[in-house]
């Protein structure tokens, strides 16, 4: 279903929460903004399959401006709201992008100066003072706009945007199905298996750009269920609103469930959770020993996942079963689950080797990068791919992740890339040469380390790591900048120029302490 169904069904109950304010959207509210904004789209000239860009802070606009884009049959691309205004432009740029949303609320709004010629539609979204000159407001442009749906509602999808080893991220994008848009959207089995229904409260934590966060809350819509979204995560707050709004449902990262287990125990306990059935965590992995701690004090409801952006597969795991088999993401939900060597050969229960989703034809494409679609692609199977993770199955189907992509950082719970990292930093001038990775940080799991071989042996190097964080932060969002600055005479490349990345990062990993 979509909002166009619950409007008729429950107008006046609340579709969106913002739970830091108490302000809510109604389902009558819902639908008429988002009919707003698609009939704002059609009368632009954007048409089906049309891409458009949105760059917000978590808030109730979110939704208005994702449903009407989405009910329009076009393509809607979600940008970090911590990108700086280079990477924000290369990603609109990239997409395609006609349109774009942004909230004024964001100061890098006021420095995305040089958009590219073809998003010619640009809205700012009221709230705060850094919206550009060039910018309508999105307020201004709605309110004559009718309420009632555009002529023909076709189902359109996100193009959201996953970074890969090789540097600058991609869009990940999918054939349109062309679907009436009251059919909803396209939800995996995995909502089935959590229970949600028109009657679930589910709490977001995360923000709305990422692809879980976003695509739990637009599915829960679409069940009719009721969402409850936290403008930024706080562990006291978090579990506040469990209590106050009786929530059923809710998804984490293991950040999350660590800063809330270093709450004080009494504190801790003074919270009724006697509402939440189902928490769902993914996005990184969680240590055993959190997870047990977790269910200790929720009880048996955490439910994991094992899946990405691409949506070529996924896998499932209950309370129960996980408690049977500690470690486990579970098995196939969606997807036949292969694991193979370097050259494609399948390998026994037991053994590790690259994890392949099997789908019926290959249900995406990166945006513009067809090097990259090929390379998650089996040797022999064009539809098994690969999100570069290294695991194992047991003898009943059990997948055990035991390595990451090569070298990704996910640092609480968010994916960082080295190699873009990298490419920003070798820019500037003292820099002969850099490598970066992950190193162990007891709360995110991980934080960014740059080892930099200068160009000048004799530089001072106290002034060069001032310089280079500086350089970073002007280049990069604030999450990808090094948290720390090593230097060496000469970085560990082979022969061939291949950096031995992994020589540098084990002497992190292994060191004790």
């Amino acid at each position: 279903m979509y909002p166009g169904h619950w409007a008729v069904e429950k107008p006046e109950a609340a579709a969106v929460v913002n739970t830091t304010t108490g302000e809510q959207l109604t389902w009558r509210e819902l639908n008429d903004r988002s009919n707003q904004v698609a009939q704002l789209l059609a009368a632009r000239g954007l048409t089906q399959g049309s891409h458009v860009a949105l760059m917000a802070e978590n808030r109730l606009d979110f939704f208005v401006i994702a449903w009407g884009v989405l009910r329009s049959g076009m393509y809607l691309t979600c940008v970090n709201r911590y990108l700086t205004a280079e990477e924000a432009g290369y990603i609109i740029d990239d997409s395609g992008s006609e349109a774009l949303f942004i909230s004024s609320v964001l100061p890098v709004a006021a420095e995305l100066t040089d958009l590219p010629q073809r998003c010619t539609h640009r809205l700012a979204l009221r709230g705060g003072s850094h919206a550009p000159a060039d910018f309508e407001d999105l307020d201004d442009v709605l309110s004559p706009m009718p309420t009632n749906p555009i002529a023909d509602e076709r189902m359109g999808d996100s193009m959201l945007y996953s970074s890969g080893t090789t540097g600058r991220p991609k869009g990940i994008k999918r054939p349109l199905t062309g679907s009436p848009a009251s059919e909803g959207i396209a939800y995996f089995r995995a909502i089935d298996a959590y229970g949600f229904d028109d009657h679930t409260r589910y709490l977001s934590p995360a923000p709305l750009y990422h692809a879980a966060p976003f695509g739990f809350c637009m599915r829960t819509l679409s069940k009719g269920g009721s969402v409850f979204m936290m403008e930024r995560f706080d562990e006291v707050q978090a579990l506040q609103n469990i209590e106050r709004y009786s929530i059923t449902h809710s998804q984490w990262v293991p950040t999350m469930f660590i800063r809330m287990l270093k709450l004080d125990q009494e504190e801790r306990q003074h919270f009724d959770l006697s509402s939440h059935v189902v928490a769902i965590h993914a996005a990184a992995p969680c240590p055993v020993e959190i997870k047990h701690q977790m269910m200790d004090w929720w009880g048996p409801i955490l439910w994991e996942y094992y899946a990405g952006t691409e949506r070529n597969g996924s896998t499932i795991i209950s309370p129960e079963e996980w408690l049977e088999r500690p470690g486990s993401v579970g098995k196939a939900q969606a997807g036949p689950l292969h694991i193979c060597d370097e050259d494609g050969n399948e390998m026994p229960a037991g053994e590790a080797g690259t994890v392949y989703f099997e789908q019926e034809i290959r249900s995406f494409d990166y945006h513009n990068a067809p090097e990259k679609t090929a390379s998650a692609s089996h040797p022999q199977h064009d539809n098994w791919t690969s999100l570069g993770d290294v695991g194992y199955l047991d003898e009943d189907g059990y997948l055990f992740l035991t390595d990451r992509k090569a070298y990704m950082i996910i640092s609480g719970g968010v994916n960082i890339y080295p190699q873009e990292i990298e490419d920003v930093l070798i820019l500037h001038p003292a820099v002969g040469d850099v490598a970066v990775f992950g190193v162990p940080h007891p709360e995110f799991g991980e934080e960014v380390k740059a080892v930099v071989e200068p160009l000048d042996g004799e530089a001072d190097l106290d002034e060069l790591r001032v310089e280079l964080e500086a350089y970073a932060r002007q280049h990069l969002a604030r999450y990808k900048v090094p948290r720390s600055f090593d230097f060496v005479d000469e970085l560990p490349r082979l022969p061939t120029g291949k950096l031995y990345k992994r020589k540098l990062r084990d002497a992190y990993w292994n060191s004790p302490g």
